[in-house]
């Protein structure tokens, strides 16, 4: 018997146009990410859209209404955190120095007489430095331009991500079961049921990850902005929703939202208390999500070994950028559920079994 069958040929040509598209995926991942994003955002957005479609208002009427609610929402944090941030840059302009003046007075003589370094922080070369390359707000956005328009081709591209992700996720969201139909009626017949039950096991822990996700974001982010304000800081309100947003991304999150609390004290106290104070709601808050909000809002269905996190937002992170980093845990959930029907199927074969 011959071992190169028709069924066999036929088989090894679809598994190799199947390696052909994911090599040109990679390829094109760059291209790809804004339709990524669009995909995600629909996904998230389309229980809504159907909520409003059921209450007899047009489809692409209701997909328009849960676009604008987004964007009003992204316009709402733009809003917020803007001023901010450059409130942040005029003060750090101002007290940096003075911290180093401090610095020099307190922790140099310490690490001579510690580690026999002798260190000098220059006051005037770091001021100097700052106005150099911050300067006035109307130096920073004088340069913010001259930068764009060095990256031209940088910008222009930027600009029609930004356009084009729109147009994407209103006609990804107005065909969007018939999008799904589609797919499912690609799928061998002989594999159908199978495919349908994982693709809704994947379905499910998605949706109990995506929504109880955001539900942990916006306890935390309500959390952190309340203790921050409670504690005085000036600056509590952007922080703590700037905190809570980036929960979304493991560890990296968590550790920028407290490096600006700490860069917030630094700026506003200047003293041991800032820090005592972001030390004790860093930690409670961190208790909070891995201890209360995660297991009951998020659950254990995941079950990504940490080590497994961290490699998945690095390898996302190479191929798709900063859009890989947020696509690591739900990609990783998903892929964890093929592989466990993979292992369930090797476990079961007679190749396994055989002694």
């Amino acid at each position: 018997m011959s071992f190169f069958t028709a069924e066999r040929l036929q088989t090894g040509m679809w598994v190799g146009v199947g390696l052909a598209l994911l090599a040109l995926m990679y390829l094109l991942a760059p291209v790809l990410t804004p339709f990524a994003l669009a995909a995600i955002l629909a996904y998230l957005l389309s229980p809504g859209v159907d909520w409003l479609a059921a209450r007899r208002l047009p489809r692409w009427a209701a997909v328009l209404a849960m676009i604008f609610l987004l964007g009003l929402i992204l316009l709402g944090l733009l809003l917020i955190l803007i001023p901010v941030l450059q409130k942040e840059l005029v003060q750090l302009q101002a007290q940096l120095p003075g911290l180093i003046n401090k610095l020099n007075q307190a922790v140099a003589p310490k690490l001579q007489e510690w580690f026999g370094l002798t260190i000098r922080f220059d006051a005037q070369t770091l001021k100097e430095l700052l106005a150099e390359r911050v300067g006035s707000q109307q130096d920073l956005i004088a340069r913010i331009f001259a930068h764009a328009r060095e990256g031209g081709i940088a910008l222009l591209g930027l600009i029609g991500t930004l356009f084009l992700v729109p147009i994407v996720l209103f006609y990804a969201l107005l065909d969007w079961h018939d999008f799904r139909r589609r797919a499912e009626a690609l799928i061998p017949r002989r594999w159908h049921g199978q495919t349908v039950s994982m693709l809704g096991e994947i379905d499910g822990l998605l949706a109990q990850f995506l929504r109880g996700q955001l539900t942990v974001m916006l306890v935390l982010a309500a959390y952190y902005s309340v203790a921050l304000a409670i504690a005085g800081f000036q600056t509590a309100l952007p922080v703590g929703i700037l905190t809570g947003l980036l929960i979304f991304i493991p560890y990296v999150g968590f550790a920028l939202g407290l490096v600006l609390a700490l860069l917030a004290a630094l700026l506003q106290f200047g003293s041991l208390y800032g820090f005592l104070a972001v030390a004790v709601i860093y930690g409670v808050g961190q208790a909070i999500e891995s201890f209360f909000l995660t297991p009951r809002l998020v659950g254990e269905r995941i079950g990504l070994h940490p080590i497994a996190v961290i490699f998945a937002l690095l390898a996302f992170g190479q191929v798709f950028g900063f859009f890989g980093v947020l696509l690591a845990l739900p990609a990783s959930a998903a892929l964890l559920v093929a592989l466990r029907r993979l292992k369930d199927a090797y476990l079961a074969s007679e190749f396994y079994r055989r002694a």
